[in-house]
């Protein structure tokens, strides 16, 4: 497995992690992909990505509407829990 494949794998790992702390403590699905949501719209606006992988979804977080971000959110928050 490429070094830029372990990092993600370890990125939803750790997102996945997140995701079963914040089950844990009692917070509702839509408030995690409220939250989800605007980490989105965060690391699109403020960090550059630095591989393949982060480039592609900010790719496409670029090129979703505001309706389709909210999706992508709560995709990726199904996609760390099934990591």
């Amino acid at each position: 497995m490429t070094t830029a494949l372990k990092v993600f794998d370890r990125w939803k790992e750790f997102l996945g992690d997140r995701v079963e702390q914040a089950e844990k403590s009692g917070m509702s699905e839509e408030t995690m992909s409220k939250l989800a949501f605007e980490i989105g719209e965060f690391l699109a606006n403020k960090v550059d990505p630095k591989n393949n992988e982060e480039r592609v979804l900010k790719d496409l977080w670029d090129a979703g509407d505001e309706q389709e971000k909210k999706v992508m959110a709560r995709l990726m928050i199904k996609l760390a829990k099934n990591s």
